[in-house]
């Protein structure tokens, strides 16, 4: 629980957030209103969510000049954001999961927006509100939003008139004049009873139940999903009700994803970018503005945070085992292979591609140089086409591919650049018939716990590296992350590893010995 000293900070907070939404929701425009014009538009705004977000809540939606204060732009709701609203409004009794990315406003909508949207129209839909939040304080927090909206926002006030009833978000619950209770819950609290008078809840929302630690232990997430099934859904009456949970999927090992597979549970998933790396909320952020986030924060936090795709350590490699040091020259290998997976027939830049450049001195295996990211065939081609450039007086250097992806658009686009540049890139497809993908990638994993493998000191910090040795270290049966940079890397490894066992076989000629007698 919080500490005195904390609940005064969250109020004098509270307060001046409320002051805000005073400010900015001014009622000037209405003045000018017939009685008429007014039922209009409450009319049109109460049928169209999209303007109603936009009308009421412009302090939410408006991106403002960090300096200055100044509104800039706003921000309008994604499409993903409207669709949610009409499935909320129009399925009375809705047990749903909507699985979104981080910053893509689950708790704005679904704990304040949509509420209030069901709440004021002509017919009521919600009369009991529940808010769960990993704790009762951070449950409660989520309450004091709606109540700032209620009292403070003067356009609500103005077109629905006075709503401040009794009680303080700050006790856990309060209820509106107009007599809409809102009430919070910590996870593994008992709900068991909850009623107002003869109502029980009929929308409770589940925000961010899970937690790295929580997701940790399978047992206490086995016991919290039972809560969630059990005692949070039998407060509602008889199942009567919308009953939602919101969350990103940070664990396979979580409740939302437990929920997320019950019979009967509507699932809305949203990734952060599209199959083409284009935001899909394109109106709050851009393709840039994507690309340098999942820079800045790396290859797992992004998965994990915004595409629903949670990487842990996997069960082939370890961290330990990635070592790195300063590399010789090139001249100085006796052999150098680099290995090419393009994951994919097309030019959309969804799809990793990965070039890994390896080494092989005495018994030692460098990785060298390294492409892995997620780019077009043309921007990979050019790379390999650079490699070479600025490595042939220096070293030969043996490029290798499948063989399956030496064809199509992804040979046109070798060609094409080498039209270009004057040459073609001597590329060689492996043809080899490969057996099952992790079962090569494991076969190799003994070097790289043994020490015979080594990282390019020089490129430890690049992203190219870091994204190569997240999938490798997240690498599993069954897991969905990608794996191009070690799929290559066995590519590469096999072919200097198939030279050295031909040098170092050498076939003994002689006579076959005669079988002495043994009787």
């Amino acid at each position: 629980m919080a500490t005195a000293a904390e609940k005064k900070q969250a109020y004098e907070q509270w307060k001046e957030h409320c002051r805000r939404v005073q400010s900015i929701t001014d009622t000037s425009a209405m003045a000018r209103e017939t009685p008429t014009e007014r039922d209009r538009r409450k009319q049109r705004l109460l049928n169209n969510y999209a303007a109603f977000c936009e009308y009421y809540f412009p302090h939410y939606l408006q991106l403002s000049d960090k300096t200055t204060g100044k509104p800039l732009r706003t921000i309008h709701n994604a499409p993903f954001h409207n669709s949610a609203a009409q499935k909320v409004r129009t399925t009375p009794n809705l047990k749903a999961v909507f699985k979104w990315p981080r910053g893509h406003a689950k708790s704005t909508h679904f704990d304040i927006f949509i509420p209030l949207w069901l709440m004021f129209q002509p017919m009521r839909l919600i009369h009991f509100m529940v808010v769960v939040g990993k704790s009762e304080d951070s449950a409660i927090r989520l309450l004091g939003d709606i109540q700032a909206e209620l009292e403070y926002n003067d356009r609500i006030r103005a077109d629905f008139g006075q709503q401040k009833g009794s009680a303080s978000w700050q006790d856990g619950e309060f209820k509106t004049a107009s007599g809409v209770k809102f009430l919070a819950c910590g996870r593994g609290q008992s709900p068991r009873g909850l009623r107002d008078r003869e109502s029980r809840p009929d929308y409770i929302v589940i925000d961010d139940l899970d937690d790295d630690e929580l997701c940790r232990n399978e047992k206490r997430v086995n016991e919290l999903t039972d809560w969630v099934k059990e005692a949070l859904f039998g407060a509602l009456d008889v199942g009567r009700g919308r009953f939602i949970m919101v969350g990103n999927l940070i664990s396979k090992n979580s409740v939302l994803a437990n929920i997320t597979k019950t019979k009967g549970v509507y699932v809305s998933e949203i990734k952060a970018v599209d199959k083409n790396g284009d935001p899909v909320w394109r109106e709050k952020w851009t393709r840039e503005e994507a690309q340098a986030y999942r820079e800045f924060v790396g290859y797992r936090a992004w998965e994990k945070e915004m595409m629903h795709n949670p990487i842990v350590d996997g069960t082939i490699f370890r961290n330990e085992w990635i070592r790195f040091k300063k590399l010789p020259k090139l001249s100085k290998y006796e052999m150098l292979v680099c290995y090419t997976d393009p994951s994919f027939k097309s030019t959309t830049a969804n799809d990793y591609k990965a070039c890994r450049l390896w080494g092989k001195i005495g018994t030692e295996l460098h990785l060298i140089d390294c492409f892995v990211r997620q780019a077009t065939v043309g921007e990979m081609v050019r790379w390999l086409y650079d490699l070479y450039e600025r490595t042939r007086d220096m070293a030969v250097i043996q490029f290798f591919m499948e063989a399956n992806f030496m064809q199509d658009i992804i040979l046109d686009e070798f060609e094409a650049e080498g039209r270009l540049r004057g040459y073609q890139l001597p590329i060689m497809p492996d043809t080899r018939k490969k057996p099952d993908k992790l079962q090569r990638i494991e076969s190799v994993s003994p070097l790289w716990e043994r020490g015979f493998v080594w990282y390019n000191e020089q490129l430890k910090d690049s992203t190219d590296m870091q994204t190569g040795i997240e999938q490798t270290l997240a690498l599993e049966r069954g897991s969905r992350t990608h794996d191009d940079a070690p799929d290559a890397d066995e590519g590469a490894l096999w072919m200097l590893q198939r030279n050295t066992r031909q040098m170092e076989f050498k076939p003994v000629v002689g006579k076959r010995p005669r079988p002495k007698n043994t009787w």
